[in-house]
């Protein structure tokens, strides 16, 4: 058995998995070290990270698939117009599940809504956040990684570990404590799955693009709540917190951290497993 490449003479998986690992720490290490010495900003702001993150995931995403001969468009980014149809329909489906689960928690009396202290100017800048977190994310997550992985693994497999990956990620975020670690824990693992069922349904990161946005800038810059533990986003309205306990609501966290956002994810995970798409087109993560 040879362990670099399988039967057909092509590189297994699991090498390209690490290999993308490499390329990525190194040009993280790269780009630290050329804003630092030629920018001089030791501490930049969060949109410029994460940009900057971005266009890390992008670029190690490029140059694995330019060894394998391939596109970046192969690994889900086909920009055509299904592509932004199915952007604007993961924005709705974002936006729809904070709306419901915070329905949901404003109806048992969790919280009351007040005027929130966001502005246009503010909306506009948590909605350019939130679009480039979502390509980010979902790069890292929902690209050449997963689909590699699924490659070699399989597609549930595949999903339990990203999930875990997922979940890691968001572990040491402002508000993991508790309960609420566990909720959240929960609840972003669960995440992990959705969007994951998103690519593997469309086999594009349109759809998994799409709820990120929707579900991020819903939560902070509309609704008020934090996002993840890490924004405390002046939204256009602001939840003011009953005496119920933080499972209901999140608390500072987010909805994320919440008993109503694990039942309506999980029933959008379902809803998912029943849908069935007949012109999903041809897998990009073939085995080997």
């Amino acid at each position: 058995m040879n362990l670099l490449t399988d039967s057909q003479h092509r590189v297994r998986n699991g090498w390209k998995v690490g290999g993308f690992i490499l390329v990525f720490a190194a040009l993280v290490i790269l780009v630290n070290v050329l804003t630092k010495a030629v920018f001089h900003v030791p501490h930049v702001g969060m949109v410029f990270n994460v940009a900057m993150s971005t266009a890390i995931g992008l670029g190690a995403s490029w140059i694995c698939l330019a060894i394998e001969k391939k596109p970046l468009s192969d690994i889900g980014y086909r920009l055509n117009g299904r592509w932004g149809k199915e952007l604007a329909w993961g924005i709705l489906a974002g936006a729809g599940i904070m709306v419901v689960t915070a329905l949901v928690a404003f109806g048992a009396g969790g919280f009351h809504w007040t005027r929130g202290l966001g502005t246009l100017s503010t909306t506009a800048w948590g909605l350019l956040l939130f679009v480039i977190v979502g390509f980010n994310e979902e790069t890292l997550f929902r690209g050449y990684l997963f689909q590699r992985l699924v490659g070699g693994l399989g597609e549930w497999p595949a999903q339990v570990l990203m999930a875990l990956l997922f979940g890691m990620a968001h572990w040491n975020n402002p508000g993991m404590t508790g309960a609420t670690k566990i909720w959240a824990t929960v609840n972003i693992a669960l995440a992990a799955i959705l969007l994951g069922l998103c690519y593997l349904k469309t086999k594009s990161l349109a759809l998994p693009i799409g709820v990120h946005i929707g579900w991020n800038f819903t939560q902070g810059n509309l609704l008020g709540f934090g996002v993840s533990g890490t924004t405390d986003a002046k939204g256009l309205l602001q939840p003011v917190f009953a005496s119920k306990p933080q499972w209901l609501t999140g608390g500072a966290f987010g909805l994320e951290a919440s008993l109503p956002c694990v039942i309506i994810c999980g029933a959008a995970i379902v809803a998912l497993l029943l849908w069935k798409r007949s012109s999903a087109g041809p897998s990009t993560a073939q085995a080997s």
